[in-house]
């Protein structure tokens, strides 16, 4: 086991940040997505599914690097092994905000939209400088 290793305050503001918005996107999804869908057209129907697909990915790529971060803090692995098993992924898809604003998607969906892109990018800046220091 590694040693473990404590949490800059920077990593557990977004770590927190991370799960309210995990739990905030699964309650619209769970309870307020259908009756948003009833009332949209069928190609806008498509595009707000597409989009919180996309909200759905970015918050797993997003998760993924912070829980593999937790447990290097936490000693369960190293910090060598979180960098090399635990990527930010997803570039292509989690990266493309040309709809984040797009006025047929009903507000909720626009602002998971733009929450979630600004975790990803701060995640991935995050990785980027973990692997600076490492190399």
């Amino acid at each position: 086991m590694s040693e473990v290793v404590a949490a800059p305050a920077f990593f557990d503001k977004t770590y927190e940040e991370a799960l309210a918005l995990l739990v905030e996107a699964r309650n619209y999804i769970a309870y307020q997505e259908t009756a948003d869908l009833q009332v949209l057209d069928p190609d806008s129907r498509l595009l707000a599914t597409q989009e919180t697909m996309r909200v759905t990915c970015r918050l797993t790529q997003s998760m993924a690097w912070l829980l593999g971060q937790r447990a290097a803090q936490l000693g369960e692995i190293s910090a060598e092994e979180a960098l090399a098993d635990f990527g930010v992924g997803g570039q292509e898809v989690c990266l493309d905000d040309r709809w984040n604003q797009d006025e047929r998607l009903p507000p909720a969906i626009r602002a998971l939209l733009g929450r979630t892109l600004s975790l990803y990018e701060r995640v991935g800046r995050l990785d980027d400088m973990l692997r600076q220091a490492a190399a």
